[in-house]
């Protein structure tokens, strides 16, 4: 009985802890491409490519940046506090990929793209962050 009672803590709290690890690096590692490479990440995005120029560069870096960001303060609060406030956290940031899946539905861009990568971001977020908070 001990042994289910810790498989079950176990899959309650640690899988969702190390996935919400795994979201805040992938989220890390694509905001680097976006800030080390932004020509190549324009077609990932689900919009039509924008002018390769000096601006579009800067704003391509600054989506870049937030996701750098925004992983950075999953892992922060991953070393410094509790896995609720973790899962809060990830609750909160589930709202970044919901509105880049509206902007690109609403720009015209890639339906399939808005929601098998920004739409399934923030499902597994939601979901995620639930289990932390003890929700599911």
């Amino acid at each position: 009985m001990l042994a289910f009672i810790a498989t079950r803590h176990f899959m309650l709290s640690a899988i969702p802890f190390y996935l919400a690890a795994l979201l805040a690096l992938a989220i890390i590692a694509i905001g680097c491409f976006y800030v080390i490479f932004p020509e190549r990440m324009t077609g990932s995005f689900g919009l039509k490519p924008p002018a390769p120029d000096a601006d579009t560069r800067a704003w391509l870096r600054l989506k870049g940046i937030r996701d750098i960001v925004s992983g950075l303060v999953v892992l922060t609060l991953m070393v410094t506090t509790d896995t609720r406030t973790v899962g809060i956290a990830l609750l909160v940031l589930a709202i970044t990929p919901l509105g880049d899946m509206s902007n690109v539905l609403g720009s015209g861009g890639s339906k399939s793209t808005a929601f098998s990568v920004h739409g399934i971001t923030c499902g597994v977020m939601l979901v995620v962050g639930l289990f932390l908070v003890h929700v599911i």
